[in-house]
């Protein structure tokens, strides 16, 4: 087997790309096979993002339960097809959703989910927090503005770093899912139960 054909071989186990998308992506990059996975990563997002308005009615309800039974998770994960959710790559990737909520216990799926009496809750104490500096109000907006995105990074599912891979976002960690299957995703619901 030639390098060539090996480091097809190789991308294609990494990346789950076709045939033709590997070398390609080998030849734009000089066959520097990190950079080729980065190549095929950004076009699988931007076809992502195509496919992130179709409809998902299929999909699988998942669950992951902490070893010593003290917290556990359901997930619905949907997609279009039950082509898809019968698949055992699209199951363990729902798997890898339940595992990152139980991990990284985010508390809503998207921010445009957080009801605005929770948002307003937070800026009050974070305005509060402020209230002592001498600071204009044009700069304690900002600061209370940084202080939301973050807790927006914190709280959601889809904005909370990868419990595996703290470089990618869960948002990503989908998007990579959705140009693998070739068909949208969305993790539409979940429940955390915690014995404290």
């Amino acid at each position: 087997m030639s390098e060539i054909q090996d480091n097809i071989r190789k991308l294609r186990k990494l990346t789950s790309a076709g045939i033709l998308d590997c070398k390609k992506a080998l030849d734009e990059t000089k066959g520097d096979l990190d950079e080729a996975v980065k190549v095929l990563r950004k076009r699988g997002i931007a076809k992502a993002d195509k496919k992130s308005d179709r409809e998902t009615k299929e999909g699988a309800i998942t669950s992951y339960i902490h070893f010593n039974g003290t917290l556990g998770v359901l997930a619905e994960v949907l997609c279009e097809t039950d082509f898809v959710s019968r698949n055992e790559e699209f199951k363990t990737f729902a798997k890898e959703i339940a595992t990152h909520i139980a991990a990284m216990e985010p508390l809503y799926v998207r921010r445009e989910e957080i009801p605005q009496e929770v948002i307003q809750t937070e800026k009050d104490v974070y305005l509060g927090q402020l209230e002592k500096d001498n600071k204009p109000d044009n700069i304690k907006e900002k600061i209370v503005k940084g202080k939301l995105e973050k807790f927006y990074k914190n709280n959601c599912l889809y904005e909370q770093e990868f419990y595996k891979e703290d470089k990618k976002t869960v948002e990503e960690f989908i998007k990579e899912h959705i140009a693998k299957f070739g068909e949208n995703i969305k993790i539409s619901k979940f429940i955390l139960y915690k014995i404290k």
